[in-house]
């Protein structure tokens, strides 16, 4: 405990636990209807399109990567979850294209352009997660507490036409509810969470972030609601806790809070059993 308070005198400290709850909870907001939808991988897949655009904005030298990455995941985003049913290359199939053509056209461009003596480094920096979180500024900081604010307004102003759009899309058309309009607001919102993320836990483990705490809450809980609220609490203690035992024991920030999620899935999987078996 001594040394845990030693390190939150430190304002980069402070800076990383804030930003990783709140990336946390966005990202268990939204992985409720994502998971629901069965659309868990497109985490996976924006993420590595977001990898893809990092490695170009890296090599062009912009002075802020974000310039370039959020706009090209949220066009993605959007065209992935608005045209996967009507288009001729299916959701899952065209996430799994977009993964690979993506992770393996930002890894050339970054050896064959990148001037950066340690390209392996950064390369696996940004796929697994760093110390980036640690070295946030004061407006990297505000950026994320705004556009989180934002994010979690926006889910809970509009919880009921997401609940409806998340179970039941044709009823919701039929019955003169927008739904194209609210499966675009979705796909900006996570497209903004994996961006975020990123800093955290690193372009390959970010649907971590969006699948487990979601699976961890269904087998404990059998309404949306229920759901949705044990999500976040889950996927905030996963994160806290991960942060601090990164920071304490030096492991990766990034595999240390998907290591936290898989063990509270678990536990929730034992849970839910015993609940099963008491009704």
């Amino acid at each position: 405990m001594d040394e845990l308070f030693y390190y939150l005198q430190f304002d980069f400290v402070i800076y990383a636990l804030i930003v990783g709850v709140l990336i946390a909870l966005c990202s268990s907001l939204l992985g409720v209807t994502l998971v629901l939808k069965r659309y868990s991988f497109i985490g996976d897949g924006l993420s590595h399109v977001a990898f893809g655009a990092m490695a170009i904005a890296t090599v062009l030298k912009l002075t802020s990567n974000t310039i370039l990455v959020m706009p090209v995941t949220i066009i993605v985003a959007v065209l992935l979850l608005r045209n996967g049913s009507k288009s001729m290359l299916k959701g899952d199939a065209a996430i799994a294209m977009l993964s690979v053509t993506s992770l393996a056209f930002g890894y050339m461009i970054m050896n064959v352009f990148s001037t950066s003596a340690n390209v392996s480094g950064d390369v696996c920096s940004t796929l697994f997660g760093s110390t980036s979180i640690l070295t946030l500024d004061k407006t990297e900081v505000i950026i994320c507490i705004v556009l989180s604010v934002v994010v979690i307004a926006l889910f809970i102003l509009l919880y009921n036409k997401i609940f409806a759009v998340t179970f039941d899309e044709t009823f919701c058309r039929a019955t003169g509810v927008p739904a194209g309009r609210y499966n675009f607001l979705i796909a900006v919102i996570i497209a903004v969470i994996i961006v975020m993320g990123m800093n955290l836990v690193g372009s390959l483990l970010i649907s971590a972030l969006i699948v487990f705490p979601a699976l961890a809450a269904m087998r404990v809980s059998g309404t949306f609601k229920g759901v949705v609220i044990l999500s976040a609490i889950f996927s905030v203690i996963c994160a806290l806790v991960g942060m601090i035992i990164s920071i304490l024991c030096s492991t990766p920030v990034g595999a240390t809070i998907v290591a936290m999620n898989l063990a509270v899935f678990i536990v929730a999987w034992f849970v839910g059993k015993f609940i099963m078996k008491l009704s």
